[in-house]
């Protein structure tokens, strides 16, 4: 047994709804690696459960299964928004949000979160970014002013399959990651520290 078969023994079971969205994005998807999976997913709504944000953002909706680990977790009143710049993905993942029980959690907003997000008035107590890699440092300009004090800021893929720590590899996104990686941990305003699960996942709290 691999170790993470043996850690997928061991934590919570994934619940049945989710199982099918995962089966479901690896059956109807291209690049379903993407997905969160059971193990980030469990993590997340971890986060959640433990600072219980009032609202979320999210960059890199993708087939939903980080949005609705979130939103299951959310205390009363919490809300999710989550941004998709890719208009094809909308058919596959919203109908899998209005079938949830969290529906009324989510704002599924379809565009480019560095266009939008400036015309809009929110405030968040959480962040998640799985967006393109090579506008981290973009979204976390963007995003930080709008982070409450004590705020989270998570970032997905900041170890990059191990690229990052491998001069062989420097092409553009594994530099963009380099570079937020950097930035993040000088940055005086933030504690962050990033954990290795699946592709590397780091967690900033605004101080």
């Amino acid at each position: 047994m691999s170790l993470d078969d043996y850690i997928l023994q061991h934590i919570t079971p994934e619940d049945p709804y989710l199982h099918d969205l995962y089966r479901a994005t690896n059956l109807e998807l291209l690049r379903p690696r993407m997905a969160s999976g059971h193990l980030q997913g469990s993590l997340l709504r971890m986060l959640v459960n433990i600072a219980q944000p009032k609202h979320i953002l999210e960059v890199g909706t993708f087939s939903g299964y980080a949005t609705l680990c979130m939103a299951a977790a959310l205390p009363e009143g919490g809300r999710i928004t989550t941004f998709e710049i890719n208009d094809e993905q909308e058919e596959f993942t919203r109908p899998w949000f209005d079938g949830s029980p969290y529906a009324d959690r989510i704002e599924f907003v379809i565009g480019d979160v560095l266009d939008i997000l400036p015309t809009r008035n929110d405030t968040f107590d959480m962040a998640y970014v799985d967006g393109n890699k090579r506008q981290y440092i973009d979204y976390y300009d963007l995003i930080l002013p709008r982070l409450t004090s004590g705020g989270l800021f998570i970032a997905d893929n900041t170890l990059w399959n191990g690229n990052v720590n491998d001069p062989a590899h420097h092409d553009a996104q594994t530099q963009a990651i380099r570079d937020f990686n950097d930035r993040v941990a000088n940055d005086p305003q933030v504690e962050t520290i990033i954990l290795p699960i699946r592709d590397g996942l780091t967690l900033v709290r605004k101080k």
